[in-house]
């Protein structure tokens, strides 16, 4: 049996380069469906999308985020997106590789988004993501938080909270921890 399929491989080989063309890639039904919701995304004006390893990989992108209103107006946060096999019957995984001051984003660029986690359906899709992820930057929640320093800061002192944002996209220090510039 394994001779059989040793043949029928090499017969698609010789077949392949008989034409000329490199041999297709099968897509995986994860794959497909991500290729749908990527050719129907509909993207704020505030994010554009990347494919740093070409328009091959699509289950790898990268977001940018730059929102225009709120605490957050005038940075760049940049996403990764890693898409699994499984997808949508699982959700991608996602971080930000930009670090910020966040309630809902850790230090570590983890983002605490119920749609990613417990919430996740496979009806949800890529632009259902993207728009979750904008509404942390004009809304961020101090109720579900991964940074607990900034949810309390946020609940209790929003003016302070600002000044910390402010100072953490300009390249600075709150507390011990130093921010990169990313406005």
């Amino acid at each position: 049996m394994i001779n059989l399929f040793k043949i029928k491989d090499k017969k698609n080989q010789d077949a392949e380069s008989a034409n000329g063309r490199p041999p297709i890639k099968k897509q995986s039904a994860g794959e497909l469906r991500l290729h749908k919701d990527i050719s129907e995304l509909n993207l704020p004006k505030t994010t554009t999308i990347s494919f740093p390893n070409g328009k091959d990989d699509l289950m790898n992108f990268e977001i940018s985020i730059r929102p225009d209103e709120g605490y957050y107006q005038g940075g760049t946060f940049m996403f990764t997106f890693l898409v699994p096999s499984s997808y949508p019957h699982e959700p991608p995984k996602v971080k930000c590789k930009t670090k910020v001051y966040h309630p809902n984003i850790d230090l570590e660029g983890n983002v605490c988004l119920n749609i990613l986690r417990e919430d996740w359906k496979p009806v949800l899709n890529i632009n259902t993501i993207i728009y979750g992820l904008n509404h942390l930057f004009t809304q961020p929640n101090h109720e579900d938080p991964l940074n607990h320093d900034a949810a309390a800061v946020l609940r209790d002192n929003p003016r302070l909270f600002e000044t910390n944002v402010r100072r953490a996209m300009a390249g600075g220090y709150v507390g011990q921890v130093h921010f990169p510039r990313c406005i």
